[in-house]
């Protein structure tokens, strides 16, 4: 039976939430708009358009249009994060002990494919993967399964066999809802205390140095 390895990038491959909120406040103040703060709060893991809707004024949406906004933005975040992006601790070492058990990979992200293409080229792990799915390549963004659905597509797997790494709650609910047979959740972006209570994934960890030998024959399983 064939095992898989679906990753969510934002928070997943790389600690980059404080990248993200520096480039949206950059991005914001651009507009005028001072209560962005408040209004991010709930959509971690969701894609651009959603989040795009919930902090800017429809005006500006209807001027700009979403697409040329989430761009700006991105861009923004691309410029300030290139100097000091790094993977999740232990996350190379992980990769390459799944590539000799025989676990193909791919990337389920939100974000957009210019994104995942920096993260993965900059981080020195673009070999890894075998698939990836991004938000801007899909009709739907998480919460919905779609994302992970096609991910496990691509490896040619069944979602059943895939674990998922996710750290955010729309990211864990789309890989229930998808099917997936293991959750394991990063305590990056939101605190353990709130995954373990709203997200109830499999396990928790705060980087991937803490899985054993063991602990990957068991989750694995």
């Amino acid at each position: 039976m064939k095992k898989a390895a679906l990753f969510d990038m934002d928070g997943t491959l790389v600690d980059n939430t404080p990248a993200h909120l520096r480039a949206f406040s950059v991005f914001c103040d651009r507009y005028g708009i001072r209560d962005w703060a408040e209004k991010l709060k709930g959509v971690y893991g969701m894609g651009n358009e959603d989040i795009m809707r919930r902090i800017l004024p429809e005006e500006v949406i209807r001027t700009k249009g979403i697409d040329a906004l989430a761009d700006e933005k991105e861009a923004i975040y691309r410029e300030l994060y290139a100097p000091e992006i790094h993977p999740i601790e232990g996350l190379r070492a992980l990769l390459d002990r799944l590539r000799t058990s025989g676990i193909r990979c791919a990337v389920g992200s939100s974000g957009c494919m210019a994104n995942v293409e920096f993260v993965l080229q900059h981080c020195g792990i673009d070999d890894c993967f075998d698939a990836r799915i991004s938000g801007d390549r899909v009709s739907r963004c998480k919460p919905d399964p779609e994302i992970y659905l096609r991910a496990a597509e691509a490896l040619e797997v069944a979602p059943a066999d895939c674990v998922v790494f996710e750290d955010a709650l729309a990211g864990i609910e789309s890989a229930r809802r998808a099917g997936a047979g293991r959750i394991v959740a990063l305590a990056t972006t939101l605190p353990r205390e709130t995954l373990l209570d709203e997200g109830h994934p499999d396990r928790i960890i705060r980087t991937y140095a803490e899985i054993t030998d063991e602990d990957l024959t068991q989750i694995f399983s």
